[in-house]
């Protein structure tokens, strides 16, 4: 794996690997730049979730407030596809910047907007360049950092994870309380532009892997799009006849995506199809199904324990960011083990989670509020000991010439499989009458977290062949 010009030889991948080593002149300019791009990503959307009120209060648009997180996902979510594939072609500097530029400027059309249908553009301008940056992100990882700094790297990445749950709100809280929502965008696009410039004044580690010419996939990633919309459209509103047709329709359009996908060689944007057997594929399915199966705490929980359980929107949400924070703790605790201790942490990491849903099902129906704490912890620290070796595992096992595509592919599924979760479980919540309250909510919940079990096990099962494929 490549590292920068001045790196020294690293010792053996199975060695444990120091902070201090990430930190070297080598390595903690990259690491700054990949910190930089997933802050940017991570804390726009706790940012302008808590920036919504007064945004609606002097624009409008409360109808249209769910479509600033979907076009949002969505330009994620494409932008994350093609990210691999240009990652490919072009090496990391030049598309980071531009992905940099093209977030900068939905931040702009966001604080100027007069109405809600033009921040809407700027908000899929804002996904487009956030799934970029952050998909990138990682490719910039896997490329210019050597295979046993690679978990120092990510577990990096986690903790600016954590540290936007807490820091988003607060500082759309401070720019509304103390100036104007404008400034909260502009504060972004003011970061996003510092971040393109300084990407294009570091030049790449090497050159592209490959030169392969091609269009841009335009078809594949409309396909894409086409199935995540129809599948969350089918959640709205639960009926017979619509519901199952929207979510067939949803689903014949992402099998036609991955078809087409798997036919363009050297062109693709996915490294393998999701599946249960193939060593790759398996990867992407772990992640896929994992994070659809625990996006129910960012999703519903919020909502249930404010009516269930009497907690200001405030506390819940601080409630639900101990996950983040023991995410960030565990990853960064365990992020010195050697590569050959991957498979266990990856494997006990998806148990502990598994293990959280169980907790969370049964807290946030009944109470107590602390247990709700517990089992968000408990799914953080689950993520921080699993997470932080699925990059360097998936890395060792992929061939050479695919490990960009597996880098960027990983966020990008992950990014899927919140979307797909929370289209799946919306059809659980609305059938089991979410917007109800009392016992009636209290079934919804149960409902809601009985459904990620599913997900969770098909993602063991994907696991198991991951953390046993041999490393090419």
């Amino acid at each position: 794996m490549a590292t920068t010009p001045d790196t020294p030889t690293a010792p053996s991948a199975d060695e444990s690997a120091s902070w201090r080593e990430i930190l070297t002149r080598a390595y903690a300019a990259p690491l700054a730049i990949v910190c930089l791009g997933i802050w940017l990503h991570a804390a726009d959307g706790l940012l302008v979730a808590t920036m919504m009120r007064a945004i609606v209060s002097d624009i409008g648009g409360a109808n249209l407030i769910p479509w600033t997180i979907f076009l949002y996902e969505i330009g994620s979510i494409a932008a994350g596809a093609a990210s691999g594939l240009l990652a490919l072609r072009y090496g990391t500097r030049r598309p980071m910047a531009v992905a940099a530029v093209v977030f900068g400027i939905g931040c702009a059309i966001s604080a100027v907007a007069p109405e809600m249908w033009i921040m809407l553009v700027g908000r899929l301008l804002q996904g487009l360049g956030g799934g970029g940056l952050s998909a990138l992100s990682f490719v910039t990882i896997a490329v210019m950092f050597p295979k046993r700094l690679l978990a120092r790297a990510v577990a990096a990445v986690s903790v600016i994870w954590g540290v936007s749950a807490f820091f988003g709100p607060l500082v759309g809280g401070l720019f509304v309380d103390l100036a104007s929502w404008r400034g909260g965008f502009w504060f972004f696009a003011v970061q996003a532009g510092l971040l393109a410039i300084w990407r294009l004044t570091r030049a790449d580690t090497g050159a592209p892997a490959t030169t392969a010419a091609g269009r841009f996939p335009i078809t594949r990633l409309l396909w894409l799009s086409f199935g995540i919309v129809a599948i969350a459209y089918a959640g709205i509103e639960v009926s017979p006849l619509r519901t199952p047709g929207f979510i067939l329709a949803g689903l014949v359009c992402l099998a036609v995506f991955l078809r087409l996908d798997a036919n363009k060689g050297e062109n693709r944007l996915l490294p393998a199809m999701p599946s249960l057997t193939d060593p790759l594929g398996t990867a992407l399915t772990t992640t896929l199904c994992f994070a659809a199966a625990t996006i129910a705490i960012g999703l519903y929980v919020p909502f249930i324990i404010t009516v269930l359980h009497g907690l200001s929107a405030l506390a819940a949400g601080y409630l639900i960011a101990i996950e983040a924070m023991t995410w960030s703790l565990a990853a960064a605790l365990n992020s010195g083990a050697p590569e050959r201790r991957d498979a266990r942490n990856i494997t006990v990491g998806l148990l502990v989670i598994t293990f959280s849903i169980f907790i969370l099902g049964y807290s946030v129906a009944f109470g107590p509020v602390w247990l709700i704490g517990v089992g968000a912890a408990i799914q953080g620290w689950g993520f921080g000991m699993a997470w932080t070796f699925v990059l360097r595992r998936a890395t060792a096992i992929a061939p050479a010439d695919q490990r960009e595509r597996i880098a960027a592919a990983i966020p990008t599924m992950q990014r899927i499989g919140y979307a797909l979760g929370a289209a799946y479980l919306g059809i659980v919540a609305n059938a089991f009458g979410i917007e109800r309250t009392g016992a009636d909510l209290a079934t919804a919940a149960i409902a809601i977290f009985i459904a990620c079990l599913p997900l969770a096990l098909l993602g063991l099962l994907a696991a198991a062949r991951f953390v046993r494929a041999p490393a090419t």
